[in-house]
């Protein structure tokens, strides 16, 4: 987990509970994406009553577009308990799409669990292009 250490560090220090209002919660799941630039972005999850919230992958993803990159090398995301997790089906679509390299992505899964994206999208449509 060493080249992870940091982004599990900062997933980790975003990934604060917090009810936002009496329909919405926020950072039960913290996320970190490295770029190909050497910069980290984070981002929460943030659930509502209505199901129309969004993963930590997304938001973390946002906001590294927010800042003109879209090629990530190694992403992570954990629980507020600390507890590593994989990235959902519609996440790693998502994050897939953004850069065309980045079904090479290395993702945490569990701890000591390296995979790419392409491995967790094995029969991706976009993959054969």
């Amino acid at each position: 987990m060493s080249d992870f250490e940091e982004l599990y560090r900062q997933a980790r220090m975003v990934a604060r509970p917090r009810r936002l209002s009496e329909l919405a919660e926020a950072g039960s799941v913290g996320a970190a994406l490295l770029t190909d630039s050497g910069r980290i972005y984070t981002g929460v999850c943030i659930d509502t009553a209505c199901s129309m919230g969004f993963c930590a992958e997304h938001a973390a993803a946002a906001a590294m577009v927010s800042a003109g990159e879209s090629r990530v090398v190694r992403m992570v995301a954990v629980t507020w308990q600390g507890n590593v997790l994989p990235p959902c089906g519609r996440c790693r679509e998502f994050l897939s799409q953004l850069h065309l390299e980045n079904i090479q992505t290395e993702v945490l899964i569990s701890p000591g669990r390296i995979v790419t994206l392409r491995e967790l999208l094995p029969y991706a449509w976009h993959a054969t292009r």
